[in-house]
């Protein structure tokens, strides 16, 4: 029988957070290791060269990724066989090794060495103040979601509108989306603290990679773009 987090033995829930964050780090380590196999291969090449040679290629590339954002979501937390879920996991990660190739791509060939190793390092002290933050105030900010969902639907059209029209969503944008990221980030873990149930630890890892993800997609972006100023 599934228990509630908040409502479960103090061992219970250990063990259940202990799993989501053993399942997040898994989830970044084998996102960095797809991208090392993508960029020591010729894969991130082809990647980049099939992405840009497609009309309105983001939109393509954007519209694939929510769909495959919702399947992953699917699988993960609407089944109670944990293979499925981790297949949910598994995939959303992929997705994300695919998408992020054009942007560390740049970061990689265009900008200074020390660009991308402060990105992770800068992404890693915000997940973990924030973590903090929800773990010593234990907080219930799942009020948050309905902000989020609105907001988010303003940032996607903002998104689609840049690409079809051909302007720039510049650097004041990307600070939005990190405030955006971190407010995921807090509901999230106030998720995993008061909402989920025990055996929902692969779904809970997921949710938070993909803001972990989003935080870490646009502080990359504000340093490429503050390091190209230079």
């Amino acid at each position: 029988m599934t228990t509630i987090v908040s409502q479960a033995s103090p061992n219970d829930r250990q063990q259940f957070i202990q799993k989501t964050y053993l399942h997040l780090a898994a989830a970044v380590a084998l996102f960095v290791g797809l991208e090392v196999i993508l960029f020591v291969t010729p894969a991130a090449d082809a990647i980049i060269s099939l992405i840009f040679s497609l009309p309105f290629s983001w939109l393509v590339v954007l519209g694939g990724f929510m769909l495959l954002g919702w399947l992953a979501r699917t699988l993960a937390s609407r089944t109670s066989s944990i293979q499925t879920q981790y297949i949910g996991l598994g995939l959303y990660v992929v997705g994300e090794a695919i998408i992020f190739v054009p942007l560390l791509y740049i970061a990689v060939h265009f900008t200074s060495p020390e660009v991308l190793p402060s990105a992770a390092i800068l992404t890693g002290l915000l997940f973990a103040g924030l973590t903090t933050i929800a773990f010593t105030t234990k907080a219930d900010f799942s009020f948050l979601g309905g902000i989020l969902t609105m907001v988010g639907f303003v940032a996607l059209g903002m998104i689609i509108c840049s690409v079809i029209f051909g302007f720039k969503l510049g650097i004041f944008f990307s600070f939005a989306m990190i405030v955006f990221a971190s407010a995921a980030i807090l509901y999230d873990t106030s998720n995993v603290i008061h909402h989920y149930t025990t055996d929902q630890y692969v779904a809970a890892a997921l949710e938070l990679f993909a803001s972990v993800a989003l935080l870490f997609w646009y502080v990359l972006r504000i340093l490429i773009q503050l390091n190209s100023r230079n």
